[in-house]
């Protein structure tokens, strides 16, 4: 399994208060509470597989098990977190599997657009390519050196930090590729299609035209 290098002591230096800039209608959270929908699912490593399906490149889809998808190159990344319930947790250090590495593997056919991150009990958030694509974009298994607890996603959520956070499902099972965009599981309950916090894309009322499907 991927694992984070031995952590160096002592904290990572931050500014003070003065120094953070938040997205409009933010503010600071100290600790990460616990925010979903619906209940924790039983992590069964025998059982759990990622996939990768849709529009790929070859055709086909491609299925990782626990140990093999952990097994992929580990990464770290800094970056905050921006929830729709307007706090923001900043300066944490996010470990796993770059999403590029993903695309990589299992490559998108030419014309995708979109890809929807499937998750546990049927959850799904849409994101534009580009946005899934992104260098900071990640598969987390571990915060701060520390494998993620049940309640905040283990084995697997998706971190896209430039986006609200919920556009980063818990507990991740696979990527599907899109050659036209479609709603997720919040997008079709009144979410913004896009969900940029420095854009404050909070709801759908706010989309402009080119923000979200065609009907």
């Amino acid at each position: 399994m991927g694992q984070p290098a031995e952590r160096e002591s002592g904290e990572r230096a931050t500014g003070g208060a003065a120094d953070l800039q938040l997205p409009p209608g933010q503010r600071l959270q100290k600790g990460w509470p616990v925010t979903h929908y619906g209940p924790v699912p039983k992590f069964r490593p025998e059982r759990w597989e990622f996939r990768v399906f849709g529009a790929t490149a070859d055709g086909g889809k491609h299925c990782w098990n626990h140990e093999e998808f952990t097994a992929l190159p580990y990464t770290t990344v800094e970056a905050d977190l921006h929830c729709v319930t307007k706090f923001s947790m900043v300066g944490a250090e996010w470990g796993g599997i770059p999403a590029r590495t993903v695309v990589e593997i299992a490559p998108p056919a030419p014309d995708v657009t979109h890809v929807m991150v499937w998750a546990e009990y049927g959850f799904s958030s849409n994101l534009r390519l580009a946005d899934f694509t992104s260098d900071r974009t990640l598969f987390a298994t571990h915060k701060d050196g520390e494998l993620l607890t049940a309640e905040h996603g283990f084995p697997l959520r998706l971190i896209v930090p430039h986006l609200y956070a919920w556009k980063g499902p818990k507990w991740v099972r696979g990527v599907e590729y899109m050659t036209a965009d479609r709603r997720g599981f919040w997008e079709e309950r009144g979410y913004h299609n896009l969900g940029d916090p420095w854009k404050e894309q909070r709801y759908s009322y706010q989309e402009e035209p080119g923000d979200g499907p065609e009907l």
